[in-house]
């Protein structure tokens, strides 16, 4: 992975003594239950979370350059919701923000800078993001960065205890983002043309 920089940010490969900033948000019951874990119970489980992120390469730690401190995690995970569009070249946005810095429009910022890096760079044709029923502030950072609604799945969360939950997903294009539609009614029924018009051409 490349580095990433915003205005604000930059968005870059962990490193192992990021632990205390990445142990510091991730303990919170307002994280992790939201996005489909646990909180970590000490700093050593963090540690260990630091580890994965490396070897596995696809979660930049998020850094505010003006504190140089990690404040979360954003990466492009290799799922795919849409058993209908798997020949299709695509990853799953997923993110995380310490709750100090809620409300001040980070998290918007480093996924349009994800978003351009996957569709210009990594040549992607599609980027979903997903949240669950209960998170309405992912609900409103989702939307505002562009993608729109397609489903909605019933699922189990096992670093939740299975917990039941309803999983709502949203997706975009690479069309749509080289277009740089406006979001408007009109768009949104052209927004579900083209995502019916790709499912059924990849059906047949």
């Amino acid at each position: 992975m490349e580095d990433l920089v915003t205005d604000r940010l930059l968005l870059r490969t962990w490193k192992e003594d990021d632990y205390k900033d990445l142990y510091e948000y991730a303990k919170s019951e307002l994280v992790g239950p939201n996005a489909g874990w646990m909180p970590h119970k000490d700093e050593d489980e963090s540690r260990k979370i630091i580890k994965m992120f490396i070897r596995n390469n696809e979660t930049y730690a998020i850094v505010l350059k003006s504190e140089n401190k990690v404040i979360g995690s954003i990466g492009l995970h290799d799922r795919k919701p849409d058993n209908n569009l798997l020949k299709l070249n695509q990853k799953e946005v997923g993110y995380v923000l310490n709750p100090r810095y809620w409300g001040k429009e980070i998290v918007p910022e480093a996924v349009k800078s994800l978003v351009d890096y996957g569709f210009n760079k990594l040549n992607l044709e599609l980027i979903w993001c997903a949240h669950f029923d209960f998170n309405n502030n992912s609900k409103r950072v989702i939307e505002k960065c562009g993608f729109k609604y397609k489903f909605k799945r019933f699922e189990r969360l096992k670093l939740l205890n299975n917990k039941e939950v309803t999983t709502l997903y949203y997706c975009i294009f690479r069309t749509e983002y080289k277009n740089n539609l406006r979001i408007s009614p009109n768009v949104m029924d052209l927004y579900d043309s083209d995502y019916n018009k790709m499912s059924k051409e990849l059906l047949e």
